[in-house]
């Protein structure tokens, strides 16, 4: 069992690349997603005993490197571009936070014998993920203090809800697409994804990447620092706010290399939560986080399809504006190349970039109120 802090350094970075390799060299892993394979390999490499368990490189991982991961990604958000979405998949991702705001609350209700104190909290990050993915389960899970042992069982269980959803987005369509209108032109053409920053390759000299680190760590340090001033509102939503707002000044907003950098950090993150995700875990918080991932995923989904049917939209940007909700940019991504909906897929990604940016404030919105309410306490 591999232990030593370099040789892990060394495997997690290997996974990373490897899960970027093959999502650009194999066709058929190339629908799958580079972060479904990074956690798929995490997954393999803990599961059967090749890395250790626990490790100060995990803490670092998930600590101020996916900090940094989180402060690069956001700058890379440009509210401008919500208008390339168009309407229609603006108006679905919407109907996928409601729905997952409301499956979180719900699930709150159901589950609060269940975990008690550790409701709103859990809540709060269900919230977070299933608004933008992964980035914010972390973001928001370190804000309100999961407990570990939750924090890895409900990893797992976000893990394979995640998974599961991925595969029933790419199914629906088939089944339900008599039930639905022809899809309709979202504002963005095929082509539209050319000179976006999610597409292109980042010219990074040595001077632009000390730059982009060196904005990172200040930003880290920057809402650590205001954290700890004013403690009613935990770093990770300093972070957010202030990475949103440079994001769009000066040259900070012309910068090259941010969602690169925060891709590549990101996926290392991916690698640590499959590391983390073992059944055992799940066993040992009990099955109950998984049928309450389950309940949030779920209503989600009933809501967007439910109201997006009578809404008249088209069960293609439902099926990508939902997943981009529950996974993210990438897997929105995968939705829309795996269906070849080419004119989806610049617009799946800019929701859910933005689902990076409502996530935290929405996971912590919904703690708050679960808290306020005294559910679970």
């Amino acid at each position: 069992m591999i232990s030593s802090p370099l040789l892990l350094v060394g495997v997690v970075t290997g996974a990373a690349a490897l899960a970027f390799w093959l999502d650009r060299r194999i066709p058929l892993l190339s629908k799958v997603g580079a972060s479904l394979l990074a956690i798929l390999f995490g997954a393999l490499l803990s599961n059967f005993g090749v890395v250790t368990p626990e490790s100060p490189v995990y803490d670092a991982v998930g600590g101020p490197v996916t900090s940094l991961a989180i402060a690069w990604l956001l700058l890379a958000v440009n509210l401008r571009d919500l208008r390339r979405a168009g309407p229609r998949m603006l108006g679905a991702f919407g109907l996928a936070v409601v729905g997952t705001a409301a499956g979180a609350f719900l699930g709150a209700l159901v589950f609060a014998g269940t975990f008690g104190g550790e409701t709103w909290k859990l809540a709060g990050t269900l919230t977070g993920t299933y608004s933008g993915g992964s980035v914010n389960f972390v973001a928001v899970g370190r804000g309100v203090e999961l407990p570990d042992a939750l924090f890895a069982g409900a990893t797992a269980a976000d893990n394979l809800t995640t998974g599961l959803w991925l595969g029933v987005t790419l199914m629906l369509p088939i089944w339900l697409r008599r039930f639905y209108p022809t899809p309709v032109p979202s504002g963005a053409d095929a082509g539209d994804e050319v000179g976006h920053p999610f597409f292109e390759t980042a010219p990074l000299s040595t001077l632009s990447l000390a730059g982009l680190l060196a904005l990172g760590l200040g930003l880290v340090v920057a809402s650590e620092w205001v954290g700890t001033l004013i403690p009613a509102v935990p770093a990770v939503l300093w972070l957010t706010t202030f990475a949103l707002v440079l994001g769009h000044v000066g040259p900070v907003a012309e910068a090259d290399g941010t969602l690169q950098l925060g891709n590549l950090a990101l996926h290392f993150f991916f690698v640590i939560i499959g590391i983390h995700s073992r059944i055992a875990e799940i066993v040992a918080v009990g099955i109950e986080v998984f049928w309450y991932t389950l309940l949030v995923v779920g209503l989600q989904g009933l809501v967007v399809f439910g109201v997006g049917r009578l809404l008249r939209i088209d069960v293609g940007t439902l099926a990508v504006s939902s997943q981009a909700a529950v996974g993210g940019p990438s897997s929105a991504l995968a939705v829309a190349v795996a269906r070849e909906w080419r004119s989806l897929v610049l617009p799946g990604i800019i929701v859910g970039l933005l689902g990076y940016a409502l996530g935290n404030y929405a996971g912590f919105a919904l703690a708050g109120a679960v808290r306020a309410l005294g559910i679970g306490l």
